[in-house]
């Protein structure tokens, strides 16, 4: 329950690394293995982005055309990411992961050191 309090807040307040954040839950937590974690928290981010956008264009906040181009490529990147991890399996998946969380806190560190 605490998991469901802390990250969506933590995605409406930062939001980068929330995806990793809910497959790390739902692999730890619930114990799915990490190709359907990984599937099952990009349906819950695509949930939180679609509730973002609503929230947004109801404010007349939203650039369409960026948004749209970002989109086309997130879609190239979830096909292209899909096939890999059925052909490559949990262990890519695990590594991959790893290396992206790093990547992330080295990234948000040296943001919070350049204040």
């Amino acid at each position: 329950m605490l998991v469901g309090v802390v990250l969506p807040f933590y995605n409406g307040l930062v939001g980068p690394g929330t995806g990793a954040m809910i497959l790390i839950a739902l692999t730890t937590l619930l114990g799915l293995d990490f190709v359907m974690g990984s599937a099952t928290a990009k349906v819950v981010n695509v949930g939180a982005n679609l509730g973002a956008l609503v929230v947004f264009a109801a404010q007349g906040q939203v650039f369409w055309l960026l948004g749209l181009g970002m989109a086309a490529c997130n879609v190239l990147g979830a096909r292209v990411g899909t096939r890999t991890a059925l052909r490559r399996g949990a262990a890519f998946i695990r590594a991959t992961l790893l290396c992206v969380v790093a990547a992330l806190i080295v990234k948000l560190s040296l943001d919070q050191l350049r204040l």
